[in-house]
């Protein structure tokens, strides 16, 4: 059986193999109940959520006649590698500079994969993402996150 669709094939098989993977990975840890679940029953949950939306897209892959195949165009390199560096940068500035400065950082450089972005645009998203995780992931849920860079932390508490 040939498919309809290469795009929704591909994106089945990514689908399906991402979350088989996640859910065979959190077995390692203790899955917990219902009442009382464990570090592996939320990871288990989505992977085999996950797992199961590959499957429909696969099926529709293999069903529903789309226009030319929808062929697989050229991997788009460029804003593959900024938002990777984007994920790099998070990861490294986090530490060192707080919260709201690498949400915006990473906000900004993220929305410079697409030519199209506007730089206004892409400001005012930086802005709104830091305030945003600030207020929830700090004030809100009270995670023991920097708020602030650690040279300004340290000059504080001189």
């Amino acid at each position: 059986m040939r498919p309809k669709s290469e795009r929704d094939l591909a994106a089945g098989l990514l689908f399906v193999v991402t979350g088989v993977g996640f859910a065979w990975a959190s077995t390692r840890y203790d899955f917990g109940s219902s009442s009382n679940p464990g570090p592996g029953y939320f990871p288990f949950g989505l992977g085999v959520l996950l797992a199961l939306l590959g499957g429909l897209v696969l099926l529709r892959a293999m069903s529903i006649e789309a226009p030319d195949g929808e062929r697989i165009g050229a991997i788009g390199w460029r804003p593959l590698a900024v938002v990777a560096a984007s994920i790099c940068l998070f990861a490294l500035a986090l530490p060192r500079l707080g919260l709201p400065l690498t949400v915006a950082l990473t906000a900004w450089l993220a929305s410079r994969a697409s030519r199209e972005n506007r730089l206004r645009d892409a400001l005012a998203l930086a802005l709104g993402l830091a305030l945003f995780c600030s207020l929830v992931f700090i004030g809100a849920l009270k995670l023991t996150l920097p708020l602030w860079p650690i040279a300004l932390s340290r000059w504080g508490s001189v």
